[in-house]
């Protein structure tokens, strides 16, 4: 191995280990790796120049407007409603608020674009809901953790446009289309594991509601629901590319939640503006820094070793495509998602295209992988949400979570191992061609 390379890993593990943030970290290790190869002002203006390239990209200009949509939402009171129309639809079956909990949990996720969002609100008047209706607390912040993270496969999604810079150019419709089936299979899987804890612990029923009820509740939520409905319809009609639809969402999360929930004030705004400009901040500096990175790994011909050596393991695709998940799954575990995405999809996608996969196949499966490392100790952001929520600990939801971490790792294997699922929306509309 490459002195550069080591010194890269080490430096990176040692200022993670100092808790730098993990911006910094990335920059700093690939600086302290360059200066083992070039001088010290080749070093400084190449990774300021990789820096400023991988942030400049018209596709990465709908990366702040979804966050902003996000917020808007989030502080829209769309949480409320869609709880409440996914009480209406499923909640008198035995077990019916876990169930009600996956549900708003996918929804809301995919309506925010934020798992973190998602377990926040969702979270913040679920768990205690549940509790008070006798579900064990920790079970109640396990589910809401895991199905929390269904929301970054179902668009819009601001992993899925980072995965296509990173891939070359992905078509961002298609991936958005592509994450739909997979994203409905992981929260099927989670309600599986909720079917048998209702038969074991005896959950509650809740009351039918009555047609009044049901209709008052769908009114409710409609104008929230459609929210995916324009987004993804408009991009699959060619009325506007991923990027304009960040900008129509934004416009539609306004108008919802000032003139039409009437949750967001004017006075408000401000405020969410700021929080929005902070997260696209932190967000786009992971970005950049991420490409520096991965240009770095690429001088040093770390992707073409890999692949490699990969490729050397076994002859059997299966065995290879295994292989690659453990490794993603373990990158999960200690490295947040946009790095994870940005460094690791050079390395993989060419093999994965040497064995027969699409690069829209892969991405969906590495966007998987990295979700179910969001639920895992000890880097998992929606985790750490989830505990402070539930006021309990990563030890004891450990216990809860291992089903869930289960059905996760069933619906990724079906997602890897069966293309159609990921690939028939995108083929059936017109957006993606084998």
């Amino acid at each position: 191995m490459e002195l550069s390379v080591v010194v890269l890993l080490v430096s990176f593990v040692v200022l993670l280990l100092m808790h730098v943030p993990i911006s910094i970290s990335i920059g700093l290790a690939t600086l302290f790796a360059m200066l083992f190869t070039i001088d010290f002002m080749p070093a400084v203006t190449t990774i300021a120049q990789r820096i400023a390239s991988g942030v400049d990209s018209f596709a990465l200009l709908a990366i702040p407007f979804f966050i902003l949509s996000g917020l808007l939402m989030g502080r829209g009171g769309i949480a409320h409603r869609l709880i409440e129309f996914a009480k209406v639809c499923i909640g008198m079956v035995p077990g019916g608020l876990a169930f009600v909990n996956v549900i708003s949990c996918t929804l809301f996720g995919a309506i925010s674009g934020s798992s973190v969002a998602a377990t926040s609100a969702v979270g913040g008047f679920m768990i205690p809901a549940m509790e008070k209706e006798g579900y064990d607390r920790n079970f109640n912040a396990a589910i809401t953790v895991t199905s929390s993270t269904t929301g970054l496969l179902i668009p819009p999604s601001n992993i899925l446009i980072i995965y296509s810079l990173a891939s070359g150019g992905v078509s961002i419709a298609a991936l958005f289309v592509a994450g739909y089936l997979p994203g409905l299979l992981v929260a099927a899987s989670l309600m599986m594991v909720c079917a048998v804890y209702a038969k074991i612990k005896g959950f509650p029923v809740g009351k039918r509601p009555t047609f009044r009820e049901f209709a008052k509740r769908s009114l409710d939520a409609i104008p929230s629901l459609m929210l995916v409905v324009i987004i993804i319809g408009g991009i699959i009609a060619g009325f506007f590319t991923a990027t304009e639809a960040s900008v129509v969402a934004v416009l539609y999360a306004l108008v919802l939640s000032v003139f039409v929930y009437k949750e967001v004030k004017i006075a408000d705004l401000p405020d969410i503006l700021l929080k929005s400009v902070e997260t696209t901040s932190i967000v786009m500096l992971l970005i950049g820094t991420s490409t520096a990175l991965s240009w770095m790994l690429s001088y040093e011909s770390i992707p073409q070793a890999i692949s490699s050596a990969l490729m050397g393991l076994s002859d059997n695709p299966f065995i290879i495509l295994l292989t690659i998940n453990l490794i993603l799954l373990c990158v999960g575990i200690f490295m947040d998602m946009t790095p994870a995405v940005l460094i690791f999809t050079p390395i993989f996608l060419p093999v994965a295209i040497q064995l027969g996969m699409s690069p829209l196949h892969f991405g969906i499966m590495m966007v998987l992988n990295l979700c179910i490392g969001l639920c895992t100790p000890p880097v998992g952001s929606v985790l750490f949400v989830g505990c402070s929520i539930a006021r309990t600990s990563i030890a004891a939801l450990i216990r809860p979570l291992m089903p869930m971490y289960l059905a996760m790792l069933v619906a990724l294997l079906l997602i890897t191992y069966i293309p159609s699922i990921t690939e028939s929306l995108p083929i059936f509309f017109g957006l993606y061609e084998k």
